[in-house]
């Protein structure tokens, strides 16, 4: 469909998510199709969970783009601050194993990372 239709399925994915966001969070695009969410003193695991359980529920739904319907799949990978690292580099690098992991389970979840690769995945 083009660089433009693209870059429109980027921008819909990019206000979707804020929309599942406070508006203290974070969403940033790395690069590609990845994105990362910062959510700043929310210690509660289960809410985590619940946000982004949120995110792949709304990317899920259909998208319009240059009159076609689009439906797109997401693979969300989680790390908490502390328990999963103290400084950004290592959270962004533990939530992208937790990612692939996801994939590599099937794709379409969201997984937390685990400190034991043989523990199931927490979603």
């Amino acid at each position: 469909m083009g660089h433009a239709a693209g870059d429109e399925v980027l921008r819909q994915v990019a206000s979707r998510l804020s929309g599942c966001l406070r508006e203290v969070d974070t969403v940033a695009r790395l690069g590609g199709d990845e994105f990362i969410v910062l959510m700043e003193n929310l210690e509660d695991v289960d809410r985590v969970a619940q946000v982004a359980t949120r995110m792949k529920t709304v990317l899920a739904d259909r998208m319009t783009v240059e009159g076609r319907d689009l439906f797109v799949t997401s693979s969300i990978g989680v790390a908490l601050f502390p328990r999963d690292g103290a400084d950004l580099s290592t959270l962004m690098k533990v939530a992208d194993l937790a990612m692939y992991r996801g994939k590599q389970l099937g794709g379409n979840v969201v997984t937390f990372h685990q400190r034991d690769p043989d523990a199931p995945p927490r979603a």
